[in-house]
């Protein structure tokens, strides 16, 4: 089994009640990017900095395997329905993009030919295939500075039209007023009144 793998394993086993592939693929994403970044994971400091480009279990596996938590800003989700992840080495600058090789499920029977489904298979299988059979890697380079990214801590405003504090250098200026993202036009919901 891969160095690591087995204690992420556990961890995933206390947060959901079945471990499934995408937990495995997650893992496996986060230990290897570690091991191409040249990082110790899980990290105990802000070193590195993961986009994951779905939710659920899948970011669950990441989070084990590498440290990063949306809690410890270390960790954003970036939906794009994707089982993909870009790390970041914020002292380098240097980043990378994982995501599984095509032909990772069918590969993966032949690594769990006794599993008793395909879905057993996947789960099984990823745990014992060599990463170069199981994933893809790429350099990339960020649109936006990390620095952008990550923002600025203990920053407060408040927004000229809803009178809501933003945190973190996240407003925006539009014709020399500080609006929240929300009012500034990029919501992921409208405002209907308050109930309260």
């Amino acid at each position: 089994m891969v160095p690591g793998l087995e204690d992420c394993i556990e961890q995933l086993a206390q947060l959901h009640e079945r471990f499934c592939p995408r937990q495995v693929l997650g893992a496996r994403m986060g230990l290897y990017a570690g091991q191409l970044l040249g990082l110790d994971l899980p990290q105990k400091d802000k070193r590195l900095f993961t986009f994951v480009e779905t939710d659920g279990c899948f970011s669950d596996g990441i989070a084990v395997a590498t440290g990063c938590r949306v809690g410890a800003r270390t960790l954003r989700v970036e939906d794009y329905g994707k089982i993909a992840a870009t790390f970041v080495d914020t002292r380098s600058g240097i980043a990378i993009r994982v995501w599984p090789q095509p032909s990772a499920r069918q590969a993966a029977q032949a690594f769990a030919p006794d599993a008793p489904s395909r879905w057993h298979a996947q789960r099984d299988g990823y745990q014992l295939m060599p990463a170069e059979q199981l994933l893809q890697v790429e350099d990339v380079v960020l649109t936006e500075a990390l620095t952008e990214i990550l923002g600025e801590d203990d920053v407060r405003v408040t927004c000229s039209v809803c009178g809501e504090e933003v945190i973190d250098k996240r407003e925006l200026i539009v014709d020399g007023q500080v609006l929240c993202r929300g009012c500034a036009g990029s919501s992921y919901c409208q405002r209907r009144g308050s109930l309260r």
